[in-house]
């Protein structure tokens, strides 16, 4: 069979050859969405890079469409619930740039340390200043790498051979396991204390936006040097533009800004900070790298095989959809509010199929992947689905376990997940009933009927009068509307739970003032 691609981004040749060894192969670039539309129907396979838009309109006009392949990491400019719901394959080439962003680390890292941009700038301008370029030794130097995904292994490995101490951070990675690639786990608090050089691998999400900011600054040694070619808005700019002109910090080394091209950042002009335009992944070999990888993953699909980097989620047999697909939700939903509040690193995951639920097979895998995606996907950089969820679990450590059991606590079906982490565990059930849709129906043991979405507030606090009420007056001072209330006790006067329903996000500052209040335990706030 002569499959037909499309490549509507400029790739590279090398991938482009591997195609054409195997398929019919036009490269049109350039393409607006209506242009993009009216050609797309004559294809089996669609691959970009960032430039072009695959919207649902496209996916639909695609009758034949079967893969969509972005050669590079993000698949941002990608319909993926569209994809997901014509069937058609959403895969990445996540690791092609893994090298280089890891190179460009360590160029920073010692660029940073030997002043080396700033002692060629002086020699362009005549000048002869050995002294005033004086660096310091990698050796023996302690590397804090905040995240211990691929990148920061790689970094990991390629400092060792420094012969630096290498300490990390990383809510998903067990300390066993950083042991065994020579790094040593602890807290990011403390890994701030200790580090000489610190570098940050993390994805930007709500818990790492400013985790490098004035009072974390702080905390760290006298002289420390930071490096960020991650992402944008790990660091807070300003922050960091005043530590180092003070001499907190010795030197900063940036890729990546919070405003791509920055216009107006406090880190330019500075000349203990050394600034690149985003060129992590910019390499020959990296984009050589990712073109071959989605070739490749676009030709197996093709002959009926599996992508290596799946982005979204397969499509469930008809047979069984509307049996499985409230599970998954539900269970979803549940890793969801899970990762929000629960405290600690993830080392377990356990899920319970009870009643109906036992009768499922092997078909509870699928609800289980979508639990590990509810859990992990709101901390990491990359999409986890039904097809990647087990894998990335693995290989973050984390074990998961599945048993059945006819038990179901008096309902129809149960759905129990229970998460153990390296300083507490937690336990939540939840139930489909086919007419009332799913609920959560127990918390840490706590009796609910919850909706398992929106905007919720999680307390444990003491069974007295008075202390709801005040929660409640703090929120109101603040104009945040409560749109429903539960609570759960075992004995009256003793520890209780109490879950708020309300209509938005709740600031920080909110919720420390709850959490300040006589007979609160704890608060968290949770979107599901």
């Amino acid at each position: 069979m002569t499959y037909t691609i499309l490549v509507s981004d400029e790739l590279a040749e090398e991938g482009i050859d591997i195609l054409r060894e195997h398929a019919m192969v036009d490269v049109n670039t350039g393409l607006s969405e209506d242009e993009l539309v009216a050609t797309i129907e004559n294809y089996d396979a669609l691959l970009v890079r960032s430039g072009t838009q695959v919207t649902e309109r496209v996916i639909e006009a695609g009758k034949k469409l079967r893969f969509i392949g972005r050669a590079g990491a993000g698949v941002d400019n990608i319909d993926m619930n569209a994809a997901t719901r014509h069937g058609v394959i959403v895969a990445n080439a996540p690791e092609g740039n893994t090298l280089a962003a890891t190179e460009h680390t360590m160029a920073m890292m010692q660029s940073l340390c030997r002043n080396i941009p700033q002692a060629n700038a002086s020699m362009q301008a005549g000048e002869w200043k050995r002294s005033k370029f004086m660096g310091v030794e990698l050796n023996e130097k302690t590397l804090g790498i905040v995240g211990l995904g691929r990148i920061g292994r790689e970094v990991a490995k390629r400092a060792s051979s420094f012969n630096m101490h290498i300490i990390g951070y990383d809510p998903f990675i067990s300390p066993d396991k950083a042991a065994e690639m020579g790094i040593d786990s602890m807290s990011l608090d403390t890994l701030f204390t200790k580090a000489d050089i610190i570098t940050v691998h993390t994805p930007l999400i709500k818990e790492t936006r400013h985790i490098i900011n004035e009072k974390t600054i702080a905390t760290m040694k006298n002289g420390v040097r930071i490096i960020n070619c991650a992402r944008g808005g790990i660091i807070d700019e300003a922050a960091l533009a005043v530590a180092v002109k003070s001499g907190k910090v010795a030197g900063a080394a940036i890729d990546v800004f919070e405003e791509e091209p920055p216009k107006d950042s406090p880190l330019i002009g500075i000349p203990n900070i050394i600034v690149t335009p985003h060129l992590g992944a910019s390499t020959v070999e990296a984009q050589k790298n990712v073109a071959i990888s989605i070739a490749r993953q676009c030709l197996e699909v093709l002959g009926g095989g599996d992508a290596k980097y799946v982005v979204n989620a397969p499509i469930i047999p008809s047979e069984q959809h509307e049996m499985i697909e409230p599970f998954a939700t539900l269970g979803e939903r549940i890793g969801r509010l899970m990762i929000q509040i629960v405290d600690g690193r993830v080392q377990k995951l356990e899920m319970v199929y009870g009643g109906d639920l036992a009768t499922l097979g092997q078909s509870t895998k699928l609800i289980t992947h979508m639990a590990i995606k509810g859990l992990l996907d709101p901390i990491l950089r990359f999409p986890v689905n039904m097809v990647n969820a087990a894998y990335i679990a693995k290989d973050r450590g984390i074990a998961v376990s599945e048993t059945t059991t006819e038990e179901s606590a008096g309902y129809k079906n149960l759905l129990t997940m229970k998460v153990t982490t390296d300083s507490t565990e937690l336990v939540i059930s939840g139930s489909v009933f086919y007419k009332g849709g799913a609920r959560i129906v127990s918390i840490a043991g706590y009796t609910m009927d919850m909706v398992p979405e929106g905007a919720v507030i999680i307390s444990r606090h003491l069974d007295r009068p008075g202390v709801i009420g005040r929660a409640s007056t703090i929120l109101g001072e603040h104009q945040i509307n409560i749109a429903g209330m539960q609570v759960g006790r075992f004995q009256p006067g003793e520890e209780a739970i109490m879950v708020l329903n309300v209509d938005g996000d709740v600031p920080e500052g909110v919720m420390e003032a709850i959490r300040g209040m006589p007979g609160i335990y704890s608060a968290k706030f949770a979107r599901i």
